[in-house]
């Protein structure tokens, strides 16, 4: 049991080799990979139980504590990440599906990769934690909401549904979670080494089986799609840097809202994608998975590195 909780850690540790290892199986084995997507819905509930395992009272606390950080890490990431991916849609030409895409994985809630990138980097990890909830909380009313209001220029989009989709694939299982880690604590912590893995798992095969069904579009226009991805989630990163520091944030939560907006639900994109639009539609989820957990270590090697002394300097004397 000891040996299988450190090869969890160890594959928690280099989850983004993971997901790129998988892309590509998934781009040069399309027939294994494709049979897994009528599964993606399931795989992203089992994701999304294994966080509500971790979740805790003391989560929500954070929220009481200081609801006006909480609230600017919440406002910013939803309205920064879909008005990127609108002005990307606007100045750069792509397909119909894609532009949904694109605008779809910009609407979906913080993604669970944020707190551990928010941890290396030095960050308010609390605070991260704070905003990754609340946002995938308040996903089934405002993802719809801002997806059907952007995205219905280049696809048909039902809120109804995508709401009840949302509420199944990430309420249900984080409520199922936290009432078993309530019920079954004992059970739940020996569980717990193993999440990880559980969690990896679940990620790459998603990715593999988005490629793996998108394999001719993304040889077709797979550089545009990872262009678009890169800049989404480089100015999400940016912006939410700036937003923090707009309201006279702390260094530690400048970094933790900076990552908490670059970084997004991008399992949930996928899903919703692949079952409201097509998978072609899916890509730029699946793109931004395994960009996102790149730049973000990338970022949060930078961060560590910067304190508030250290920040202050360089601001005074650019």
């Amino acid at each position: 049991m000891k040996a299988l909780a450190s090869f969890s850690t160890f594959v928690g540790r280099t989850f983004a080799l993971w997901v790129i290892v998988f892309a590509v199986l998934g781009f040069f084995l399309p027939d294994v990979f494709k049979h897994v997507a009528p599964y993606i819905v399931w795989l992203l509930g089992i994701i999304m139980f294994g966080m509500g395992l971790t979740l805790s009272i003391d989560d929500f606390r954070e929220l009481l504590k200081r609801p006006f950080e909480v609230a600017i890490g919440v406002f910013a990431h939803f309205l920064i990440m879909p008005t990127i991916a609108v002005i990307l849609t606007r100045i750069i030409p792509m397909p119909p599906e894609v532009a949904a895409g694109v605008i779809l994985v910009g609407c979906c809630p913080g993604g669970t990769s944020s707190n551990v990138m928010t941890y290396l980097a030095k960050g308010d990890v609390a605070l991260s934690v704070a905003c990754t909830s609340v946002t995938t909380l308040a996903a089934p009313i405002v993802t719809p909401f801002l997806v059907w209001m952007f995205a219905s220029q280049y696809l048909p989009v039902d809120p109804l549904s995508m709401f009840i989709s949302i509420v199944q694939v990430i309420l249900l299982p984080l409520a199922l979670g936290f009432i078993f880690q309530k019920l079954i604590p004992g059970v739940v912590k020996g569980a717990m080494p193993l999440l990880p893995i559980v969690s990896v798992v679940g990620i790459v095969l998603i990715v593999a089986a988005v490629v793996g069904a998108s394999k001719g579009a993304i040889a077709q226009s797979g550089l545009l799609i990872f262009a678009i991805v890169v800049l989404h989630n480089g100015f999400g990163y940016l912006f939410g840097y700036f937003a923090a520091k707009l309201f006279g944030l702390s260094l530690p939560k400048r970094k933790a809202l900076a990552i908490e907006v670059g970084m997004q639900n991008s399992g949930l994109g996928a899903a919703l994608a692949t079952a409201y639009f097509s998978p072609i539609a899916a890509v730029p989820s699946a793109i931004f998975s395994v960009w996102h957990n790149i730049s973000g270590a990338l970022i949060a090697n930078y961060f560590s590195r910067r304190t508030e002394d250290a920040a202050t300097t360089v601001e005074a004397h650019p």
